[in-house]
């Protein structure tokens, strides 16, 4: 059930229920992250892998601190400009963070999100709480209560309206375990070049992919799929050529003129990176939803928001 208010959310968390939370990234599915029970639930409901760990979500910095959990001097210079927002930092874990939360790492990630409804909600708990996105594993992330109500309605406490997100990616991970060096994790919605603008210095930048022992949410190789086949790139390069009527196109600006206009969804008719990524989930299930053969989507530019938009739909696709 879509709920609104905000104290029934608080309740339910505090019983051990899972609740959906809306965050300007995607929406989460929310439960007390210091309660291993409610934690394996969400594992359960979403059939998650359980060596895919998840991030822990509170409302202040000294609140993480509390738990063990401190950012070291570069990462505050970054917080203190980018959080809260979409942006998660992994840390060295302590003994309050179960080790369901790691997969057994000895590291959490931990981060702040930029949304009025769950900033509220968490200001009411006492624990943090622990939130993937609120779908079942390796299908599209909600970007709406409704997507969540939709799929996951009837195994979870509630959901908790709270509006589109207005980012629609998930949050950027960057490991801070190593403070002198800290290492890109996860492209997400906020651009690296911001980040390596503030830090004044490169991030370390191994493969994002892991799919055997991810030290962070969001590394697995096949992930945020449709139904229907994607593929990137542009219809007249596919190998087996399709009828464009069974095509649908996923476009960052501008129409192809040999397809029907029907069959094409545009991210942003101004070219606006961020336009763009906030529109990417909602589009995938729309291309989804309309039941052709294939979805073929655009490659983006590689710079700032289109490396993370990239980056979902290679994850989204076939190749």
């Amino acid at each position: 059930m879509i709920i609104t208010e905000i104290q029934l959310a608080a309740d339910l968390l505090q019983q051990g229920e899972l609740v959906a939370i809306p965050t300007e990234t995607v929406y989460g599915l929310a439960a007390n992250g210091f309660d291993g029970s409610a934690i394996a639930k969400i594992y359960e409901v979403k059939n998650r892998p359980q060596f895919n760990p998840l991030i822990l979500h509170s409302n202040s910095w000294e609140k993480f601190a509390s738990w063990g959990l401190e950012l070291p001097e570069e990462a505050l210079k970054v917080a203190d400009k980018f959080s809260p927002g979409p942006l998660t930092f992994v840390v060295p874990k302590s003994s309050k963070v179960p080790d369901i939360i790691t997969a057994g790492h000895s590291s959490v990630a931990i981060r702040i999100p930029n949304h009025p409804v769950t900033l509220s909600l968490l200001s009411k708990l006492a624990f943090p709480l622990a939130a993937p996105s609120a779908n079942l594993s390796g299908t599209v992330s909600p970007t709406k209560a409704i997507h969540v109500e939709m799929q996951l309605g009837i195994l979870i406490g509630a959901v908790l309206e709270g509006g589109e997100c207005h980012i629609g990616l998930e949050s950027t991970i960057i490991s801070f375990v190593n403070p002198k060096q800290p290492k890109l994790l996860r492209l997400g919605g906020l651009s690296i070049e911001e980040i390596e603008d503030t830090l004044g210095f490169k991030l370390e930048k191994d493969s994002l992919l892991n799919n055997e022992n991810p030290q962070a949410p969001g590394m697995l190789s096949r992930h945020y799929a449709p139904k229907t086949p994607l593929v990137l790139g542009l219809p007249q390069n596919l190998e087996t050529p399709i009828d464009n009527e069974d095509l649908v196109c996923i476009r960052f600006s501008q129409y192809l003129p040999e397809m029907p206009l029907k069959n094409q969804i545009i991210l942003s008719e101004a070219g606006d990176l961020k336009e763009a990524a906030q529109k990417l989930f909602a589009a995938i299930r729309q291309a989804d939803e309309m039941n052709k053969k294939l979805i073929v989507a655009e490659i983006f530019p590689e710079e700032h928001l289109g490396r993370a938009i990239n980056d979902r739909l290679r994850r989204a696709s076939l190749s």
